[in-house]
């Protein structure tokens, strides 16, 4: 019985995915910034753990609780939308601390253990925002192309141990609390001059053709894990389907 660390448990994606992977018998870690065990079932196969991919000992003291896993699904993400030039450096290094330096933190701190084994797994998830970049999202679309070719790259370099790293890219899911979870940080970042633009941008996104459920990428991650191919890329949501050109 294989065991799954995934990061950001604590709402949208990730606490979708703890629940799929924990309904098919897997042993779960679901790791949040502020624990709440009452958000996932009761089982001795699911642990809930505190992390802050942002701090070493957090990581360091997360792993060391949860320790051997096969499957490291780094989903904790911040999101950001508001024009870049009204958009503070210090926001900008903030959303790259949580999604890119965070997951790459997680994912080095779990490799000594891979390598030595000889398998694992990490899973990476992004954003089509990588595939169809748009508007008012610069700093985060950076934030998740940074980790495509740090995953492209990587995918290559721990070949020859017998670990595996993949893609998982999720489109546009307006079930998640995006917006909400960055409310804070977004203040302020449309100004008059672009508040045209983004009328037009929250225009389309209230009605969109196709979207991505949780669900969908809780599916697309666990496709990812059980499959033994080099496939590096793994859409999730009707949206990114259209977006990748996959059938």
């Amino acid at each position: 019985m294989k065991t799954v660390l995934i990061t950001g448990c604590s709402s949208g994606y990730g606490l979708e995915t703890a629940r799929h992977f924990h309904a098919q018998g897997w042993h779960v870690v679901a790791t949040m910034r502020t624990p709440r065990a009452e958000l996932l079932p009761r089982s001795e196969r699911l642990r809930v753990l505190p992390l802050d991919v942002t701090k070493p000992e957090s990581i360091a003291a997360a792993l060391d609780a949860a320790g051997p896993i096969d499957v490291l699904v780094n989903n904790a993400g911040l999101g950001l939308f508001g024009a870049f030039e009204a958009t503070p450096m210090a926001t900008v290094r903030e959303i790259f601390e949580t999604n890119t330096f965070g997951m790459m933190a997680m994912t080095q701190a779990v490799l000594p253990q891979f390598r030595l084994r000889q398998s694992g797994l990490v899973i990476n998830v992004t954003s089509t925002v990588t595939l169809a970049p748009m508007p008012l999202v610069a700093a985060y679309t950076a934030s998740k192309t940074a980790i495509e070719g740090f995953t492209e790259s990587l995918a290559f370099e721990l070949e020859p141990f017998g670990v595996r790293v993949k893609l998982v890219a999720p489109g546009y899911g307006p079930g998640t609390r995006f917006t909400e979870n960055g409310a804070q940080r977004m203040q302020g970042l449309i100004p008059e001059a672009y508040a045209p633009l983004a009328q037009s941008i929250f225009a389309t996104l209230g009605n969109p053709a196709a979207v991505t459920t949780a669900n969908d990428v809780a599916e697309a991650v666990w496709r990812a894990a059980n499959d033994a191919s080099a496939k590096l890329r793994y859409p999730a949501g009707a949206d990114a389907l259209a977006l990748s050109g996959a059938q």
